[in-house]
């Protein structure tokens, strides 16, 4: 069951939506409005080392390079 990141078009929230059986939301959690739209999301990675050592971090083209958070919907980068 994949999470997925909408965009409300209506007043500009981003939010994550848990899929249940191919259902989308219907409607944006903050005002409500039904134009909303799913994005792309940034896909992120470690390399480990063969000690074990991490030899490179990415989280897409995002510009937090010390975030540890798995989703970039809460602070909006």
């Amino acid at each position: 069951m994949p999470i997925y990141e909408y965009h409300c078009k209506g007043c500009g929230h981003d939010f994550e939506y848990l899929v249940l059986g191919g259902s989308e939301p219907d409607q944006c959690p903050a005002c409500k409005s039904n134009e909303v739209c799913r994005f792309m999301s940034s896909c992120g990675f470690v390399s480990k080392g063969g000690g074990g050592e991490t030899v490179s971090k990415s989280a897409g083209a995002s510009s937090c390079t010390g975030c540890s958070a798995t989703s970039c919907a809460g602070c909006g980068h």
